[in-house]
């Protein structure tokens, strides 16, 4: 029998896979364009989506409420500065270890929630952000006869992208409170983030010019991932936030196996494996921390 609480992991399951496929996805796009023609198709492709599903999902009155401030404030963060380097982050990390190192998300939000909301950092909380920073530090430390083919300010970029959807989170979670509708936060937050985007992009001389070929891998992209988000959203409604976070964070070990058995176009060493173990087994002992607590 499929229960809510069923239901919520496999979707849950098929948002982390569907985030770790873009991941390698607009990898493969990176390929012949820049991280800015990047960031505007794949926010492009997502607002185009959530206009068209919000005639059928959206009152008027939203657009009427506080709500709406607060979700464009969010906007202005998630995607406009999160989706920009979470996509410098793979063209420079890779799919797998930027994944790696974005899954430190629960890690900031655990950070936001203790000095924010005053909650309580208790012993599973505190390990678990000493072995995420422990993953951090296996991936950046340049051991002498070590290449490493990317500077070491670069893992900032999926760090970065982390605190902001962490903070986006924070502030969609008020919004909630007055209009708990996922696509109308979607549609605000991406449509303010598009023009944004493509504003800056114009303001510097440059148009969209990704090729054919690019093209299509960032719209592939913007749609995997909205429906990651989609799927994510619904695991949320029906379950429970502390049961489906940590599902959630398995996206780096899919974009690992995608890595290995399917795209075969990145070298995954053990520094890289570490990373990703220490990191995701530091954030499900941050949600576990959460649980008890």
């Amino acid at each position: 029998m499929l229960t809510d609480s069923n239901l919520s992991v496999l979707l849950a399951l098929l948002a982390a896979f569907l985030f770790a496929i873009a991941a390698h996805v607009q990898h493969i796009g990176l390929n012949e364009s820049n991280t800015r023609q990047a960031s505007v198709l794949i926010v492009g492709t997502t607002a185009a989506l959530h206009r068209i599903v919000a005639p059928f999902t959206i009152s008027p009155e939203y657009w009427l409420t506080t709500a709406t401030p607060l979700f464009a404030l969010t906007g202005l963060i998630r995607p406009t500065l999160t989706v920009p380097l979470w996509v410098e982050g793979v063209r420079r990390l890779g799919p797998t270890l930027n994944a790696g190192l974005s899954a430190s998300g629960p890690i900031f939000g655990a950070a936001f929630a203790v000095s924010l909301l005053g909650e309580t950092l208790n012993a599973q909380i505190a390990i678990g952000t000493i072995a995420v920073l422990a993953g951090i530090l296996v991936t950046s430390i340049r051991l002498k006869g070590l290449a490493r083919n990317w500077p070491l300010w670069a893992i900032f970029l999926p760090l970065g992208a982390a605190a902001g959807r962490a903070m986006a989170h924070s502030v969609t979670k008020i919004g909630y409170e007055e209009v708990a509708s996922p696509v109308f936060v979607g549609l605000v937050s991406s449509t303010l983030s598009l023009i944004i985007l493509t504003s800056q992009m114009l303001a510097t001389g440059q148009r969209l010019t990704a090729n054919r070929s690019s093209s299509f891998w960032f719209v592939m992209s913007g749609l995997l991932s909205t429906g990651g988000v989609f799927a994510l959203n619904i695991a949320l409604q029906t379950g429970q936030v502390l049961s489906v976070s940590p599902i959630v964070s398995t996206s780096p070990v899919f974009a690992l196996l995608l890595a290995i058995l399917v795209f075969r176009k990145e070298t995954v060493t053990s520094r890289t494996v570490a990373t990703i173990l220490l990191v995701v087994s530091g954030v499900i002992l941050v949600i576990l921390g959460s649980r008890a607590g």
